[in-house]
């Protein structure tokens, strides 16, 4: 019997090593001094980590940071090793990771100790100290008692207030040298292989910096943005402030029976901040045009409706153009690098002929709205006539809206620039963030499901460019924006989770996208489930996505 097995690592061909060796042995062998470039593996279309035992005939991808996977492993693992340096240090506070600001990940003490500038330069020499020990990180499955006993002797008391909430008999647990802390995803096999990171002051709380998938294995520089920044603040101070800040709180609502409260505080929060904003909008006599814009699957249409029933509240009469309606014939469309039509990007619309329409209408002219025909790939006369004056402002809606070059002839002054995303104030726990794009990425599969025609296949291909052209498109002209606006309410998931794992569920391992649909039905594992949408208004953010909405949106 041989003590033999032969693998197959892409990009190095088959080698043979020994039975019971490990991806992280044959990363060694395969690769040698550069295996350390790696985070973890690819095997039949599922993501594994680096200790996970080899079998034969296996074809194995290694993840790098430049695959979404590994920059997830990556970024995860620097925060680990941040929150335990932190625990070295300050033992009797708490960190937490927050969310992400460009392309750094902000983390605060809870109970209001703030980062000095001082502590920096402590909090990173302890980080080296951890990844120049290469400490070995071990992921293992505890039995509940055990696990909810380590997270007691740690102090992750809200680790043990989620797993009070779940029916789980075992709990995942990573040890760390002799830390032992929980993470919603897998790690390196070590401290060593993250050594590339920084850290920047960024009171009350400090960001963390490291490589991104497309910045050749360097630190970019680190880009400010003080309004998502304070809209971050704002949901925190409101989730702390109703103690919905982690899953374990919104679940316990949940089996206690007083969601419904939870559903209606939240729904009134966003009915408040509609309402400022139509206020804010009044109160400048200058303002003409409102332009919205946002990622995928923030709420858009639905905002843009509701911000409409509070201005005419105020005595506006608003009305509504479509940027969509304003595309150049398919045939002058521009093509992307993969030959395909670029709806996405700005030239795309025909500018010179919006900026032309806006104008007149600024001016008192009527014009006449085009229609778009999206089977004939034809740009039409609608039929329409309109005429406005100052009560009637405009309302502009589509991802180009902060973008200046869409409205380049109209004055500053005339416009009101609103900036929308889903973004998620609750966490799994102190150590464990929610995605903002996850949210957004469940949100559309659900639409697309119920409204749109697109199976979760077709949602998961599409994804990946609709991610890329916001980078293009959307977030780089955010802070353009007069206001922003969350959109994401704190009890969503817990209404699309029977939604969406019905769909992932018909995703298997032959599948490219298996990995991605295995790694969000884990997520959803966290949270229970509400199936009584009856407190849910009509006229919800969250009705746009499962339905049942007073206005059309779909």
């Amino acid at each position: 019997m041989t003590n033999k097995i032969k693998v197959y690592v892409e990009g190095v061909g088959e080698i043979q090593v020994e039975k019971g060796s490990t991806l992280e042995d044959i990363l060694n062998k395969a690769l040698g001094s550069e295996y350390k470039n790696y985070l973890g593996a690819r095997i039949n279309n599922e993501v594994y980590h680096l200790r996970k035992i080899a079998k034969d005939g296996m074809h194995i991808k290694f993840l790098d940071i430049t695959e979404q996977d590994g920059y997830r492993i990556y970024t995860r693992t620097i925060a680990a090793v941040f929150i335990m340096a932190c625990k070295q240090l300050f033992p009797e506070h708490t960190v937490t990771t927050e969310q992400f600001l460009g392309n750094g990940l902000y983390a605060e003490f809870e109970n209001g100790k703030s980062i000095s500038f001082s502590d920096i330069e402590k909090i990173k020499a302890k980080m080296i100290d951890i990844i120049e020990k290469d400490l070995p990180i071990l992921r293992e499955k505890v039995p509940f008692e055990e696990g909810i006993s380590l997270f007691e002797k740690y102090g992750h008391h809200d680790k043990i207030r989620l797993y009070n909430s779940l029916n789980k008999n075992l709990i995942q647990i990573y040890r760390i040298g002799d830390y032992v802390d929980g993470f919603h995803g897998y790690l390196t096999s070590s401290t060593g292989y993250v050594k590339l990171f920084d850290l920047k002051y960024y009171y009350p709380g400090a960001i963390i910096l490291f490589p991104t998938t497309d910045s050749d294995k360097k630190i970019p520089k680190f880009k400010e943005q003080k309004k998502l920044a304070k809209v971050f603040d704002e949901a925190n101070e409101w989730a702390d402030i109703l103690d919905l800040g982690y899953v374990s709180s919104l679940n316990e609502k949940i089996l206690s029976g007083t969601i419904g409260e939870t559903i209606r505080v939240n729904e009134a929060f966003h009915e408040k901040k509609i309402g400022q904003i139509a206020d804010l909008i009044c109160e400048d006599e200058d303002v003409n045009i409102i332009l919205i814009a946002g990622p995928s699957s923030s709420g858009k249409t639905t905002f843009a409706q509701r911000l409409a029933v509070h201005l005419t509240v105020n005595g506006k009469k608003p009305i509504t153009i479509s940027v969509d309606d304003y595309f150049v014939d398919r045939e002058t469309t521009p093509i992307n690098e993969d030959g395909e039509y670029d709806f996405e990007c700005i030239e795309a619309i025909d500018l010179e002929r919006l900026n032309k329409d806006l104008l007149a209408l600024l001016e008192g002219k009527e014009i006449e709205l085009p229609k778009f025909n999206f089977l004939t790939g034809k740009r039409e006369n609608s039929g329409i006539k309109i005429k406005v004056d100052k009560d009637h402002p405009i309302i502009v809606e589509g991802i180009h809206g902060l973008n200046p070059k869409l409205t380049a002839h109209i004055p500053d002054k005339n416009k009101f620039k609103i900036y929308i995303s889903a973004l998620t104030q609750l966490n799994i726990d102190a150590h464990n963030r929610i995605s903002t794009t996850d949210t957004r990425l469940i949100r559309r599969m659900v639409r697309d499901s119920k409204f749109r025609g697109n199976d979760v296949f077709r949602t998961f291909q599409l994804w990946e460019g609709v991610v890329e052209g916001e980078g293009i498109n959307i977030f780089p002209f955010q802070e353009e924006a007069d206001v922003m606006f969350n959109t994401a309410l704190v009890y969503e998931l817990a209404v699309l989770k029977k939604y969406a794992v019905s769909l992932l569920e018909k995703i298997d391992n032959s599948s490219i996208y298996y990995s991605e649909s295995k790694r969000l039905l884990k997520f959803l594992k966290y949270f229970q489930s509400i199936e009584d949408e009856s407190t849910i208004p009509a006229n919800s953010i969250l009705r746009e996505f499962i339905g049942g909405a007073d206005i059309n949106v779909h």
